[in-house]
């Protein structure tokens, strides 16, 4: 199978995108290759014989008919987004353009190419979102959100991928596009981009830096391994069903300070500091715009229908994503100095 994959530099795009080499299926890595993306992502498999790089922006419609018709791929795994909630609140103008813009792009190069070719059965277009697009929900274990919970979004961020999400749908229903649609929770793990919490707080602590957390650290979310996220998607691109959606979660809920809290114990364990703890550099500060309280994910119908669930607890993630940064100081130093990284972003609102 020849898959497609927007966004292959980035986090969870590469963490797709080696999983599927690895399971011997040919690859074609679309990346405009921003701030947040990085080709050592997928060094790994850089030079195997299934692996294919293009250096193309989403928003650039001719470019992806070119890509379309020079691999003639058999599925297509949208993942390219901008995705950090920070930036969208000081600049929604690029969450705009790449992830909507860039979604029907993505929609209509797929379109001509899969009518084009006679509209095969076997042709899958799987979009990839987040449960940011679901809102906020109370802090009751009972409520959960389901693949039939209302949007409701919150931030730029999020509006911009209920936006993508719908036009996906769209196309499903108007046009008789092959989709299938996935929702996912807050994804940890290796080569996350040093701008987001679970980064951010090893490499402060390592730094001797102050650890921030916004408002009270109350916030809850629910953490998804990103190689258990990889497995998920690809499970749902070859065996979902058409035009269904799936939420991912990790089962996996823990307030911002508690997570905070487990980092700083791993760390103190694998390597401890003089004196104290790096919990002592834990630090509250104002917090962000329309922070939602709560995200947590209900995996009934990808567990009952696909038959998956998460293989990694929070506690053994954590832990393994230390040590995967403890291990590779190069690959982190060299991103600190991309634009953004270490500064307090989200409070122009």
């Amino acid at each position: 199978m020849k898959v497609l994959v927007t966004g292959g530099a980035g986090f969870i795009g590469s963490a797709v995108l080696r999983l599927a080499v690895a399971r011997g299926h040919d690859v074609v890595n679309v990346d405009a290759l921003t701030y947040a993306a990085c080709l050592e992502n997928v060094a790994e498999v850089a030079n195997s014989p299934h692996y294919a790089f293009e250096h193309v922006d989403i928003r650039d419609r001719p470019a992806l008919d070119v890509v379309f018709t020079r691999h003639q791929p058999d599925m297509v795994m949208h993942l390219a987004a901008e995705s950090h909630v920070d930036r969208s609140i000081d600049g929604p103008g690029d969450f705009i353009e790449t992830n909507i813009t860039g979604t029907f792009n993505m929609l209509e190069a797929a379109r001509k190419y899969w009518t084009d070719a006679g509209k095969p059965e076997s042709f899958r277009f799987h979009h990839i979102s987040t449960d940011e697009v679901f809102g906020s929900l109370p802090n009751d274990p009972d409520v959960l959100f389901t693949e039939e919970t209302a949007y409701d979004p919150r931030s730029p961020y999020s509006a911009s991928k209920a936006s993508s999400d719908h036009l996906v749908r769209a196309w499903q229903e108007t046009y008789g596009m092959p989709v299938v649609l996935t929702n996912c929770s807050n994804n940890y793990g290796p080569f996350h981009f040093p701008e987001k919490l679970v980064p951010v707080v090893i490499l402060n602590a390592l730094a001797g830096k102050e650890l921030p957390i916004y408002g009270t650290g109350a916030n809850i979310r629910d953490w998804l391994y990103v190689e258990d996220h990889a497995d998920a998607l690809l499970l749902v691109a070859e065996k979902g069903e058409v035009g269904r959606s799936y939420n991912i979660g990790g089962e996996n809920e823990r307030s911002n300070l508690e997570l905070v809290k487990a980092l700083c114990a791993i760390l103190d364990d694998r390597r401890p500091k003089p004196s104290g703890s790096y919990a002592d550099q834990i630090t509250f500060v104002a917090d962000r715009p329309g922070h939602d309280a709560r995200y947590a994910i209900d995996p009934t119908r990808i567990r009952d229908e696909l038959g998956w669930r998460p293989s990694v607890t929070v506690e053994e993630g954590l832990a393994k994503t230390v040590d995967w940064y403890l291990a590779n100081e190069a690959w982190w130093r060299a991103l600190q100095n991309r634009q953004g990284v270490g500064e307090r972003l989200g409070v122009k609102a």
